[in-house]
C-alpha cells in the first residue's frame, strides 16, 4: 500500500529561482508537480520528501531555465484489487459514504455496507443499519477492500475506487472491538 521509493527526473529550474538554494528550489518544483499525481507504474504521489543528488544543470537554446538530473525519495500509495485499506469516512450520502485514503477518496456504497437494510440518517448525517442499528458517520475509521479500481492519470480527481465492508474482519474500528469483544465472551 505504502511505499518509500527512490526515483530520478530531470527538473525545470525557472529562471527566476535560480539565485535560491537549488535543493529547496527542486524539492518545491518536484512537491508542486508530483504530489497529489498518479504514474501508473509508480503509484499516487504522496509526498516529495527529500533531494538525494542533484546533477550538472543543462541549458536548453531559448529557454532561461536550468534542468537538472534529480534522484529524489518520495512516498507513494499503490493500491489493487482485493487489497485490504483502512481510511476514514469524510462524508456520508444517501447512496453511500466517500473514505479518505490520504491522496484519494473512494465509494463505498450502500450496497456494499452490509446484509441488511440501510437507511440514510439526514438530519445526523449517518448511514444505520436497520436491525443491528451500526452506524456510519463521518469521522469513523473503517477497514474495508477494494472490489473497483479505476485510476486516470491525467484527471487524479476522476479517479473510481470501490470499497466493501460485507466480508467478515471488515468494517468500522467500532464494529470490529464490538466483534472482538464478542468473540473474547464467547471463547470464555
Amino acid at each position: 500500500m505504502y511505499y518509500k521509493m527512490t526515483l530520478e527526473d530531470k527538473v525545470r529550474v525557472p529562471p527566476h529561482r535560480l539565485g535560491e538554494d537549488l535543493e529547496k528550489v527542486i524539492l518545491n518544483v518536484l512537491q508542486e508537480q508530483l504530489e497529489g499525481s498518479i504514474a501508473k507504474d509508480i503509484g499516487i504521489y504522496i509526498a516529495v520528501t527529500n533531494i538525494l543528488n542533484v546533477g550538472e544543470g543543462e541549458l536548453i537554446p531559448g529557454d532561461g531555465a536550468v534542468y537538472y538530473d534529480v534522484r529524489f525519495e518520495a512516498a507513494v500509495i499503490r493500491l489493487a484489487l482485493q487489497e485490504v485499506i483502512e481510511g476514514q469516512v469524510v462524508e456520508t450520502t444517501s447512496f453511500g459514504a466517500f473514505v479518505s485514503l490520504g491522496p484519494i477518496d473512494a465509494m463505498l456504497h450502500v450496497s456494499q455496507i452490509s446484509d441488511e437494510y440501510i437507511s440514510y440518517d439526514e438530519k445526523n448525517g449517518r448511514l444505520v443499519c436497520q436491525d443491528s442499528k451500526r452506524a456510519i458517520s463521518v469521522g469513523d475509521g473503517i477497514r474495508a477492500r477494494i472490489v473497483a479500481l479505476s485510476l486516470n492519470e491525467r484527471e487524479p480527481r476522476e479517479s473510481k475506487i470501490g470499497l466493501t465492508m460485507r466480508q467478515s474482519g471488515l468494517g468500522t474500528t467500532t464494529w470490529l472491538e464490538e466483534e472482538l469483544v464478542e468473540e473474547k465472551k464467547g471463547a470464555a
